[in-house]
């Protein structure tokens, strides 16, 4: 899987233009037909339909393998958008429940709460993981100090590498939202058991 830009036709001119890379071998990838299509909830109802573009490395040098092109707007096996799970994750940091933050979203309490539960059980690794990414972005990064949980920590860890991101590349930047740079950067898996985090290939995104 290779996170990219949430334009279908940006995304359709990089593949025909060689912009996108194999992740495994660095080839140029070519279109491979199309992945399901996807309802994802936004914010106060709205609906986003998306049909993932899938590639193949299949140059003279490349590997063979395929990848779905996800949106840095959606999280991978999510019905949620990146930007609502982030806003969730955000509220539980600053101190709310669950009941409360569902209501907000207007979801299922269940649901927020897995959300939580995921993202808790990772909080340390997503925390070392984005003040590494913010160092290695921001020669002098803005780097939180401890904020009382480990999720609370992460989530201010993914805001650095966010702020890092925007003084590196300054209104590129500004495409994405904290919460697309962390589903850029893990690959659309920021809820995934191991993901890992990783440099932004801006090709990709802008």
């Amino acid at each position: 899987m290779l996170t990219v830009g949430n334009d279908a036709a940006q995304v359709e001119r990089q593949l025909r233009e060689g912009q996108l890379a194999c992740p495994e071998c660095g080839t140029a990838l070519s279109r491979w037909g199309y992945g399901r299509v996807r309802e994802i909830r936004l914010a106060g109802g709205a609906g986003w339909r998306v049909r993932p573009r899938r590639s193949i490395c299949r140059g003279k040098d490349g590997c063979g393998q395929t990848h779905v092109l996800l949106p840095a707007g959606m999280l991978a096996r999510r019905a949620d958008s990146a930007a609502v799970i982030g806003e969730a994750l955000a509220l539980a940091a600053a101190g709310l429940g669950c009941g409360v933050i569902a209501g907000r979203l207007g979801r299922a309490a269940a649901t927020v709460r897995g959300w939580l539960r995921r993202f808790v059980s990772r909080a340390e690794a997503l925390r070392s993981a984005f003040t590494v990414l913010a160092c290695a972005l921001d020669p002098d990064p803005l780097l939180p100090g401890p904020s009382g949980s480990a999720a609370a920590d992460a989530v201010a860890a993914i805001g650095a590498a966010a702020v890092a991101a925007a003084r590196r590349w300054g209104e590129l930047a500004s495409v994405l939202s904290p919460w697309e740079l962390a589903s850029a950067v893990t690959c659309g898996r920021l809820l995934s058991p191991g993901a890992a985090v990783q440099m932004i290939n801006t090709s990709c995104l802008w």
